[in-house]
């Protein structure tokens, strides 16, 4: 018998190839074993599959990051691969959102008070981050990886490509709980508006938890470590604001809504011009 993956030479009853270390496969797929290996492959405590990082993320994250920088690598998923689950699960929530819901876009919109050409300006945010999610993905994380190197530079616990691992694992883990609470939201337009606006807060307590647990803080600290790194974030938070309004000006939402204010404003005037002159001739 010989293994499927290399052509190595196996003995009888060999269970795993000697040479690359690929399973001994013998027998054709069937439901049974498909289900076995679905099992296995998401409930199995040895494996680096996505649940058992997902749970250990939520009850022990030093274990699962502070584990994989330290070397150990066969328990969890690692950090890229999570990030790439992360990604793919975001891609299609957006996706079902903008094809399949959009009446809960409206209703989200209309629940934060926006009147017409604010809500058009929130949809085509709202496209803008569909379409360039995985770019602002991999652009985001690089720069929330340099603000906590530097706001933990006095620590001297972990370089830069280490905060890159942390965060990495930190995003992901963040935007599948959000996106996981959005999607159970979508049969009620005032939950989902909640949520979604909620989300940046789960995402920075969840920031806080994981580095307080890394880092061992006390509350004091991670109060103050929190206000620094605010104090650094805002500013490129401003600054990423300025390049979004860049690329509407470009691409021409920008003049769109633009036109739907000086629009709105005009109809105001006429509205009141007509309210007084009704008014006037009525004495």
């Amino acid at each position: 018998m010989n293994c499927k993956n290399c052509e190595e030479t196996l003995a009888l009853g060999t269970k795993y190839c000697p040479e690359c270390g690929a399973k001994a496969l013998t027998n054709r797929l069937t439901l049974r074993y498909l289900l076995s290996e679905i099992y296995h492959a998401f409930f199995s405590i040895d494996s680096n599959k996505p649940v058992r990082t997902f749970i250990d993320l939520l009850k022990k994250p030093e274990q699962v990051i502070g584990g994989y920088i330290d070397g150990v690598r066969k328990k969890y998923i690692h950090a890229f691969g999570y990030f790439t689950i992360a990604v793919t699960f975001s891609s299609i929530f957006y996706f079902i959102f903008l094809k399949f819901f959009p009446e809960t876009l409206d209703g989200m919109l209309m629940f934060q008070n926006n009147d017409a050409a604010q809500m058009e300006l929130g949809r085509t945010m709202y496209r803008s981050v569909f379409e360039y999610q995985t770019l602002m993905f991999f652009a985001f994380v690089p720069l929330l990886a340099l603000l906590s190197w530097i706001v933990f530079l006095n620590k001297k616990k972990y370089n830069y490509a280490e905060h890159l691992i942390i965060n990495l694992y930190c995003y992901s883990q963040a935007s599948i709980i959000t996106i996981g609470l959005l999607f159970l939201t979508f049969w009620n337009q005032t939950l989902f508006g909640i949520f979604s606006m909620a989300s940046l807060v789960i995402q920075i307590g969840y920031f806080a938890y994981v580095l307080k647990r890394l880092f061992k803080l006390s509350r004091i600290q991670l109060v103050v470590k929190t206000l620094y790194f605010f104090g650094l974030l805002i500013p490129l938070y401003i600054i990423l604001i300025m390049i979004m309004f860049m690329v509407m000006l470009v691409t021409g939402n920008l003049d769109s809504f633009i036109e739907a204010e000086n629009a709105k404003k005009e109809i105001s005037y006429t509205a009141s011009s007509a309210i007084n002159w009704t008014s006037y001739k009525l004495r």
